[in-house]
């Protein structure tokens, strides 16, 4: 395994930066699952809330660090494109709740629980993903997660179809069909964004390696 560590004799300081985006990334989408398991839950909407801002004030000093560190580890645009994959999960996150809040009747006792174990997971895949590259150059175990990940985007296409006849059965209220379509498509959404870090991770890996 190539070490940039070994290479700059330190750790660079946007590996640092870059594990804490994934963690609140990480943190964001465990607390959209508890949100998701019972929406009347106000500890749920702070938690994501304060993932958001952590991620975006780190997002926002990875980019100022770009511009003014003398030497990076990595291509300061794949840090960049790195960064911006990573602060797209919280800040879908984000999205999905602020609709909910828009909704709460339509959403009350509403069943999301054919996502929840896919975005517990990627997410969990996004945080091994970004701790594997901070230690180095590992191609085996980068495609490994992102093997996996792309799995995960595959379930989730599945699990959709199931949705969507559910919702077009004709039995529901065309509002509350087209509110929930929406909500269970942002949900999908948060899995992709996850398989995207996965995809720049694994471009670094190879162009690194």
């Amino acid at each position: 395994m190539f070490s940039f560590k070994k290479l700059f004799g330190k750790e660079d300081v946007f590996f640092g930066l870059l594990a804490a985006s994934a963690q609140e990334a990480h943190d964001s989408v465990q607390a959209l699952v508890k949100l998701c398991q019972g929406m009347d839950q106000p500890a749920g909407l702070e938690e994501i809330a304060r993932a958001r801002r952590k991620d975006k004030e780190i997002t926002t000093e990875i980019r100022t660090a770009i511009h003014t560190a003398f030497a990076t580890a990595l291509e300061r645009e794949d840090i960049d494109a790195l960064a911006r994959a990573l602060y797209r999960i919280p800040k879908t996150v984000e999205k999905f709740v602020d609709r909910v809040q828009i909704v709460p009747l339509q959403v009350k006792g509403v069943d999301f629980s054919q996502q929840i174990p896919l975005l517990k997971e990627a997410t969990e895949c996004v945080l091994q993903l970004v701790q594997s590259l901070c230690r180095g150059i590992n191609l085996e175990e980068v495609q490994k997660w992102n093997d996996r990940l792309q799995h995960l985007e595959s379930e989730g296409d599945k699990a959709m179809i199931v949705i969507y006849r559910n919702l077009f059965d004709g039995q529901h209220d065309p509002l509350r069909v087209l509110i929930l379509k929406d909500l269970y498509e942002m949900l999908e959404k948060v899995i992709d964004r996850c398989r995207d870090v996965g995809n720049v991770i694994s471009q670094i890996v190879l162009k690194n390696s």
